[in-house]
């Protein structure tokens, strides 16, 4: 059967744009059907595009390109395994931001390109991971900050209605049930007695 190239350009979120990746592929030749794109985030593998690619398309003696090695994921576990699976599936993986895995070494001496690759993905799946850690801490900072201007995340609490100290009063003093004070508060059972607590 005659081996194939396929192309996967990925991007975080619907807002982004994948025109650089693609073009980028468009110049090495690619058409349109053997691009296959993702916009979901690289935190996992679970993203529909890369599942179909991996798993119904590739086969033995094809070649996978990638713009750089974060698209595949950036987590660095994942990556190594990713990698693992195309070589002993016999995938090639051609990285465009990795020149060394775009030569085509001579046969005998591909144990040159094995060594070049591991190196630098050991170096690149170490940095993308800490670029994610890095987005996450950010993330966490920005709300830290939010918390303090006073911004609020959640649901809002729940407020008393301007005949709660009537309602309750009565309730409390055994004239009606509890049922007809949260019908007469329009409340659930469970904010309505949250707030009696309160």
């Amino acid at each position: 059967m005659e081996s194939r190239t396929y192309y996967y350009a990925r991007v975080s979120s619907q807002s982004q744009n994948l025109d650089r990746q693609i073009a980028a592929f468009k110049a090495m030749g690619a058409s349109d059907r053997d691009i296959i794109t993702d916009k979901e985030s690289g935190k996992d593998l679970q993203r529909s595009g890369y599942q179909a690619l991996k798993n119904a398309m590739l086969r033995r003696g094809d070649t996978l390109v990638v713009k750089s090695l974060d698209r595949l994921s950036r987590n660095k576990n994942d990556i190594k395994l990713e990698l693992q699976h195309f070589k002993e599936n016999g995938i090639r993986l051609k990285v465009l931001d990795l020149p060394t895995t775009l030569i085509d070494y001579p046969t005998g001496q591909e144990w040159v390109l094995d060594m070049i690759n591991n190196i630098l993905v050991e170096v690149l799946a170490s940095i993308a991971q800490q670029e994610r850690e890095t987005i996450r801490q950010r993330q966490a900072e920005g709300i830290v900050a939010a918390r303090e201007k006073g911004k609020r995340f959640g649901r809002p609490p729940a407020q008393k209605p301007d005949n709660w100290n009537t309602v309750i009063e009565r309730w409390r003093a055994g004239e009606i049930t509890a049922v007809e004070a949260m019908r007469q508060t329009g409340m659930k059972k469970s904010t309505f007695y949250k707030l009696t607590q309160s």
